[in-house]
C-alpha cells in the first residue's frame, strides 16, 4: 500500500479544491497512479505527465489530459496549475515553480537536496508552496485508502507480481519505467 499512502498524503497536504488543475509528473507509478485518483476524487481536472506506453491506463483511471514527455515538456507548454504532484526527481525545480498558477503548490515525493533548500526561497519569494513532507504512514491512512479501494472510489494498479525468488527480475521491471503501475514481490509460500 506504499504508493497509495504516499498519495493520500501529498493529496491531503496540497488541500486540492473542486475545479483545481492538477498536474501529476510520472502518473503512471504507484504513487502517480494513485495520486491520479485521488485528485479526481478531490474534484481536481487532472494533466497526467508520462510515457506513451501509459497512457491509456491512465485514461481509464479518470485522467482529462496527458502529456507524453518524449514529445512535449509540460514546464513549456504555456499552461499553469493549481497544483503539480512530482515524482521525477530530474524535473527543474524552477521550471516546475513557473507552471504554478499564483499560490498553487508544488508537491515533491521524491526531492533531491537542492530543491528542498530552494523550496524555503520559494515559499518565502513567489507566493506559492512547495511541500516535501515524507508521508507518515499512519493508521488512519491505511484505513482510509481501504475503505475508498472497497467503496470502489479509487484501485489499485498492479503490473506484475513476481515470486520472491524473482525480485532482481522485479526490481530491473521498476527501473525501465515499462510498467503499468505496481510491480508486487510475494513471499514464498509453502
Amino acid at each position: 500500500p506504499l504508493g497509495g499512502l504516499n498519495a493520500l498524503h501529498f493529496m491531503r497536504l496540497a488541500h486540492i479544491q473542486q475545479g483545481d488543475q492538477v498536474l501529476v509528473n510520472g502518473a503512471g507509478g504507484s504513487i502517480g497512479a494513485f495520486g491520479v485518483q485521488i485528485a479526481k476524487t478531490m474534484g481536481a481536472e487532472v494533466t497526467a505527465v508520462d510515457s506513451s506506453i501509459k497512457e491509456q491506463l491512465l485514461r481509464r483511471l479518470g485522467v482529462d489530459h496527458f502529456i507524453d514527455y518524449s514529445k512535449e515538456d509540460f514546464t513549456k507548454s504555456g499552461r499553469a496549475y493549481d497544483v503539480i504532484f512530482n515524482m521525477v526527481a530530474r524535473t527543474p525545480h524552477s521550471a516546475c515553480i513557473n507552471a504554478l498558477n499564483q499560490g498553487g503548490r508544488y508537491i515533491m515525493a521524491n526531492p533531491r537536496i537542492s530543491d528542498m533548500l530552494r523550496s524555503v526561497l520559494t515559499d518565502r519569494l513567489t507566493g506559492k508552496k512547495t511541500i516535501f513532507a515524507f508521508a507518515g504512514e499512519k493508521m488512519e491512512e491505511l484505513l482510509a485508502l481501504r475503505e475508498m479501494i472497497e467503496g470502489g472510489t479509487i484501485k489499485p494498479v498492479v503490473d506484475r507480481v513476481y515470486p520472491f525468488e524473482q525480485a532482481a527480475e522485479a526490481h530491473h521491471r521498476v527501473e525501465t519505467e515499462q510498467r503499468l503501475g505496481t510491480v508486487v514481490i510475494s513471499p514464498a509460500t509453502n
